[in-house]
């Protein structure tokens, strides 16, 4: 096959395999027996109904309706594929419902409808209310689409969105944000000229009019020419709203010192002649799918300070409606908006461009890996995969929804809205709370020792960002600053951080010597401990944090754990610190989950598993959670004599042995730790109320398998693993941590020991 069929098959089998389509429908409440049969459907069921009934708000409490959305489309504009009806479009839509669940965690159903009848769609439409929270609009050709909306905005009570016209304004408002911005000049002061007067070119000018264009800037034109005064051929009253009073009457005429060509047309429209004749710093925005009406590289070539976007993936600043939908319908829908009006529109451009101008997300760079993300010509807007739109947009068009009347519940604490945002997205943040609280109350210096690693660089802006906390890098000053510019982060090294030179650094003697004082009596001779502190980044960082130039040590970006665990040791296991364990914790869907010993002790006497399950409860305590700790064995209550039950029963019998604030049980096997009935069958009246949130194995095989399946096979993320024992003063993360995790990691590091417990 060529290339091209090939990518055709991979698309036809993406749909069809393993099972056709790409949506399903999962219940959220348990159906298990007669009780919850009873209470899903009859008799149970009427208790809604009627509350329902009684109070019509009632609905977003008892129902799905307050999250779902309708995507509704007669299929008679399906982009790049025209009209070809409801049935044929029905992939789209099913996409675009995916795209709502993927982003922005919203329900969707894809409604395909055979009507051509704009005013019959519409009554069709507003027929769905009691149905949805909110109406997505998609595909309907223009004018039919601005009769539809017009006549659903005006019956219904619930956001009616036509994402091909307003999605598409909202995302060329931001990319023409950004490029002004770039270009260093003003909407007000700007010439606009513009192919297309379909829905989405006229809502894109409608939305550069908001945004300060000034009207008699915009010069329109279509196949026939300039839309101009007294034309009567193809005009429709959103094309006559932008007829100018001129003679002129081409494209190539009216080109002239253009500041900014919008193209919604077709290919070939704008050609490098046209380009030469616009301003300094063109703006071309050549949106037209599958082929722009100029290509890039032909653009760049007549203007070479041009600043351009398309709507293909495959060139920088892809105009893409996924930047838009999903979020504003997010804010929409947690206010109860009656309306996604002006302001909130507006709100969700401004939101969208000023994220762009931040420092690019570590996840949106890792699902976007060679590419350039850096704020400029070539990155006006951000990625779709960046997890930071759910909380910026979401929570600005929700703010415009109650500051402009159209919420109808709103939110009280907008600072704790966007942080269910944040956390709906990324995992760790809610639970991670209270230790970014903790850490922002001391400023402490994390010394991390593999400097250089551009997750560790990723993670470093973030906690200058985000906390209160100091980086030292160890790592080469100019690998380091180019790898910053390379990621496109703001930070540099002497500027933003310290950092600590293996080659070349002033305290170099210092530092060999009071190693070689550790050491001295271990073998270390002073050449060999010259060595160490030139090649070992670990050893070196637990030296700065032993002279007190650190707080806490962050190591183990690469290589193994116990390697870093001795130098660790040898370094700072003075005073009464020694390893105790490793902890991970692991955010799981239905919750959070403690596993220790993942690391230190490969077979703990039980003395050792005591101590980790001390060691525990401290800990768990940090994250705000009452501690519910199981020893778990393949022995269950005492009935096997295998060596991790016998090694069990006799930590069980050293922390009975003196009074203990927090619960805990064992040995059992993990199915009866996580499963309060099975327990209690087996054992009843046990020392544990509910579930266990922390599970402590015989052997770090046990401890660190459990923890690689959830992570690798039930989506589990972690953080950790923390270095418990150590005060604080050190932690040893494993290879496959991402530069958010190394963040969540530089926090519990940040904690003052106080909060520690």
């Amino acid at each position: 096959m060529t290339p091209k069929e090939t990518q055709r098959q991979a698309a036809l089998d993406y749909h069809r395999l393993p099972r056709p389509g790409k949506l399903e429908i999962r219940a959220t409440k348990p159906l298990a027996n007669g009780r919850d049969l009873s209470r899903a459907y009859s008799p149970g069921v009427a208790e809604a109904c009627l509350e329902i009934k009684a109070d019509p708000a009632a609905a977003r409490d008892y129902t799905a309706r307050g999250n779902l959305v309708a995507v509704v489309s007669n299929g008679s504009a399906v982009l790049g594929l025209g009209d070809i009806g409801g049935l044929a479009s029905k992939p789209v839509m099913e996409g675009k419902a995916v795209l709502f669940k993927k982003f922005a965690n919203i329900d969707c159903f894809d409604i395909e409808v055979n009507e051509s009848d704009p005013v019959k769609l519409a009554e069709i439409v507003c027929a769905l209310e009691p149905t949805f929270g909110a109406i997505n609009l998609e595909d309907i050709k223009a004018p039919d689409c601005f009769i539809v909306e017009d006549i659903c905005r005006e019956r219904m009570n619930i956001p009616v969105f036509h994402d091909d016209q307003h999605g598409t304004a909202i995302v060329v408002g931001a990319a023409a944000v950004n490029a002004l911005h770039v270009a260093g000049k003003r909407f007000e002061d700007i010439k606009v000229v513009s192919t297309g007067g379909g829905a989405a070119g006229i809502a894109c000018l409608n939305m550069l009019l908001k945004l300060g264009l000034k009207r008699e800037n915009v010069w329109l034109c279509d196949l026939h020419g300039l839309v101009h005064e007294g034309r009567e051929e193809d005009m429709t009253p959103q094309k006559a709203a932008y007829a100018q009073a001129s003679d002129l009457r081409s494209l190539d005429q009216v080109i002239e010192g253009a500041d900014l060509f919008l193209g919604l047309s077709g290919p070939g429209v704008l050609t490098p002649d046209m380009v030469r004749k616009m301003s300094s710093k063109p703006i071309i925005f050549a949106l037209a799918n599958p082929t722009p009406e100029i290509l890039p590289d032909d653009a760049r070539a007549a203007a070479p300070d041009a600043i351009i976007a398309t709507g293909r993936s495959d060139y920088p600043n892809q105009v893409n409606n996924v930047l838009c939908f999903p979020f504003i319908f997010r804010g929409a829908l947690d206010v109860g908006a009656s309306e996604i009006n002006d302001e909130m529109k507006v709100a969700c451009v401004q939101g969208i461009a000023e994220l762009a101008r931040r420092t690019t997300s570590a996840e949106a760079a890792a699902a976007y890996r060679g590419e350039q993300l850096t704020f400029g010509p070539d990155y006006l807007i951000p990625k779709p995969f960046d997890p930071r739109l759910m909380g910026v947009v979401a929570s600005a068009v929700a703010g415009a929804a109650m500051e402009t009347g159209a919420a109808t519940r709103p939110i009280a604490d907008m600072g704790a809205y966007k942080i269910a945002l944040d956390g709906s997205v990324f995992k760790s943040a809610l639970i991670m709370r209270p230790i970014f609280d903790a850490a922002r109350s001391a400023a402490r210096r994390i010394v991390y020792a593999e400097g250089e690693d551009e997750r560790v660089l990723r993670a470093s802006q973030a906690v200058i960002e985000e906390t209160t906390e100091t980086p030292i890098l160890i790592g080469r000053p100019d690998v380091i600053e180019t790898r910053c510019e390379r990621a496109g982060l703001t930070i540099r090294p002497g500027r933003d951080f310290e950092v600590v030179n293996p080659e070349n650094d002033p305290r170099y003697r210092d530092y060999w010597g009071t190693y070689h004082e550790l050491m001295a009596r271990r073998g270390v001779t002073p050449d060999l401990a010259k060595a160490v502190m030139r090649t070992n980044t670990t050893a070196i960082g637990a030296v700065m944090v032993h002279r007190g130039e650190a707080d806490s040590l962050i190591c183990g970006t690469f290589g193994q754990f116990l390697w870093h665990l001795n130098y660790v040791t040898q370094v700072l296991g003075t005073g009464g610190l020694h390893p105790v364990g490793a902890l991970s914790l692991m955010i799981l869907e239905d919750g959070p989950l403690f596993i220790a010993d993942t690391q230190v002790h490969p077979d703990p006497t039980p003395e050792q598993v005591a101590e980790t399950v001390i060691a525990c409860a401290r800990h768990v305590r940090r994250f705000g959670m009452t501690p519910r700790i199981a020893l778990c064995s393949h022995s269950q209550f005492g009935n096997l004599d295998c060596v991790t039950g016998v090694r069990m029963r006799a930590a069980l019998e050293i922390l009975d042995s003196q009074p203990r604030d927090f619960a805990y049980e064992g040995e059992m096997t993990l199915d009866a730790a996580l499963d309060t009935e099975l327990r209690e069958r087996i054992f009843p009246g046990g020392r544990l109320d509910g579930p266990a949130n922390t599970l402590v194995f015989a052997n770090t095989d046990a401890a660190s398998g459990v923890r690689n399946i959830l992570k690798m096979k039930g989506g589990g993320l972690e953080v950790g693993p923390i270095l418990m024992g150590m005060g604080n003063r050190a932690h040893i993360v494993t290879p496959s941590i991402t530069a958010r995790g190394l963040l969540n990691m530089s926090a519990l590091a940040g904690t003052p020991v106080a909060h520690y417990g």
